[in-house]
């Protein structure tokens, strides 16, 4: 990591959900949250808690020098909605397998 930077995920027994347009897309009880500098606390959510059927792959990537490169998904009026790291790097391999919306509700 660079100085100053710094990646915690935690094991959270929250209850997280993610609503778009009064339809559940995800529902957990046993995200990650990933703290790192600068960003906010994010939720990843595990694939089997995720309504993975209802989102079509997008042909955007991003990259991110300390977790790896980010696919995204879309739904129909939400481009870019969820991300995923599907090779995440080995600092925070946790993350694999896990899905991360930008809103999310913890219930």
């Amino acid at each position: 990591m660079a100085e100053g930077h710094s990646i915690t995920i935690e094991q959270s027994a929250e209850h997280v959900r993610v609503v778009h347009d009064g339809q559940v897309l995800a529902d957990s009880t046993r995200p990650l949250v990933l703290r790192e500098t600068g960003s906010p606390a994010r939720y990843y959510i595990p694939e089997g808690d995720v309504r993975t059927e209802l989102l079509t792959a997008s042909e955007t990537h991003t990259r991110c020098p300390f977790k790896g490169t980010a696919s995204y998904w879309s739904l129909p009026d939400a481009p870019d909605l969820v991300w995923a790291y599907p090779e995440p790097k080995p600092e925070v391999a946790e993350i694999k397998g896990h899905l991360c919306f930008y809103e999310v509700e913890v219930v």
